[in-house]
């Protein structure tokens, strides 16, 4: 889950974004689409062409799903950290509108380059 008071986040590992579109399609709007997911323990954050969704699975059952809407629209800046060769994983820092800084952490092969790359096509 995303820790809006800390900025912190458990590390995240890519996943296939084509599984996802059928939880979001209520969520998405018409011509958007999902470009990348990464999961935690159960939780989920998407990057689709117009946001970022927070995926918070709730409850023992996990029935109970709370989405957070981060449009990329209220990112004031950003910060990516590559992988390194002792450190493998890689880190973005958001800073919203409003909410202040979400951090990212992710483990293995991300290719946190694009997903910078995504973030100034629509930031900047």
């Amino acid at each position: 889950m995303i820790d809006f008071q800390n900025g912190t986040l458990v590390k995240l590992k890519q996943i296939d974004p084509k599984g996802l579109a059928k939880d979001l399609s209520v969520l998405l709007i018409e011509g958007e689409g999902v470009i990348a997911a990464f999961q935690g323990l159960r939780d989920k954050v998407v990057f689709t062409e117009k946001r970022v969704i927070s995926v918070n699975v709730q409850g023992l059952t996990g029935k109970k799903v709370d989405y957070t809407s981060l449009p990329y629209s209220k990112i004031q800046a950003f910060s990516v950290e590559t992988a390194g060769r002792l450190d493998l994983d890689s880190e973005m820092e958001l800073w919203f509108s409003g909410l202040g800084k979400v951090r990212f952490e992710f483990k293995g092969k991300v290719d946190i380059r694009s997903l910078a790359q995504l973030l100034a096509r629509h930031t900047l």
